[in-house]
């Protein structure tokens, strides 16, 4: 069963690092013995605003069979929320802790996507630093719209066949280029990396750890790369924030918003209630299942 919060309408795993990392082994595993595939989605704060604003994108991270927090703020915001988020898990910390596992169990990893030349830079890396890593392809199609792209990237990705599929085109696209692709293929797991292979490749630093821990490492990025970041941290932060505030005083008030909740699965709210249901999440089935 999946333990989850939902910040913003938008569900959250809370899992440690090493938790995550054994799901997706159990998944890989789950697609190679039955064929089924896994979409894995790793969500920050401009990640939660867009799919406030984008209903197909919110319906994808409903379905998604894991969702990250890929950043302190929802760490933060859980908390004040009453719940507890044990840990974020970024798409930078993930790629390479996967990529050992790979290595140790005989897994493929197919790099689709980022600049040219990045994927393959990534994907040398993480092979020199995990000797035996199955590398099933490398590919970095054009820019173009999602229903523009090439579409032999499916036929690549199919002739392949890897158990890991890294999706490197920045959210949404790659998390709707998944959906909309992910039963024309046979991989186990497909995961939505965004900037991870630039950070692997020395392209885009990441922060010191004192400010990863402090959770600052989105004010370094800033620093860094203001021109290309500053909406993304000042205005749709400054989003996220104001429509934290709006759930944060409606549930002050009792007044729970409606979410929908994919299938059936184990819920967190308010800290300690575990809600198996199908359907959504309200004021009145939330009562219900306290009394």
């Amino acid at each position: 069963m999946r333990k989850l919060i939902l910040m913003l309408g938008v569900p959250i795993d809370d899992l440690t690092p090493a938790e995550a990392l054994n799901r997706l082994e159990m998944f890989i595993e789950n697609g190679r013995a039955t064929g089924k595939n896994h979409q894995i989605a790793t969500v920050n704060a401009d990640f939660v605003v867009k799919a406030m604003s984008d209903p197909e994108l919110r319906g994808i991270l409903l379905e998604s069979d894991m969702a990250t927090a890929d950043g302190m703020p929802l760490v933060w915001g859980a908390r004040k929320l009453g719940v507890q988020l044990q840990d974020r898990v970024t798409g930078a910390d993930m790629v390479p802790a996967l990529s050992q596992r790979a290595a140790e169990k005989g897994y493929s990893i197919y790099f689709l996507g980022a600049a040219p030349g990045v994927a393959a830079r990534a994907a040398e890396i993480l092979q020199a630093q995990n000797p035996g890593l199955k590398i099933a392809g490398i590919y970095s199609p054009p820019k173009s719209s999602l229903l523009e792209m090439d579409t032999s990237v499916v036929d690549r990705v199919r002739a392949a066949k890897p158990d890991i599929l890294l999706v490197a085109f920045g959210n949404p696209k790659q998390e709707k280029w998944i959906a909309m692709h992910r039963h024309n293929l046979s991989v186990p797991v497909m995961i939505g990396v965004g900037g991870t292979f630039d950070f692997i490749v020395g392209k885009t630093k990441r922060a010191p750890v004192w400010m990863q821990r402090a959770g600052l490492e989105w004010l370094f990025r800033l620093l860094h790369e203001p021109r290309r970041l500053w909406k993304r941290y000042v205005v749709d932060m400054g989003g996220f924030g104001l429509f934290f505030v709006r759930q944060w005083w409606a549930m002050r008030q009792g007044n729970w918003p409606q979410v929908l909740l994919p299938r059936t699965d184990l819920v967190m709210v308010a800290g300690t209630a575990v809600l198996n249901l199908f359907g959504s999440l309200n004021r009145s089935n939330y009562a219900a299942f306290m009394n």
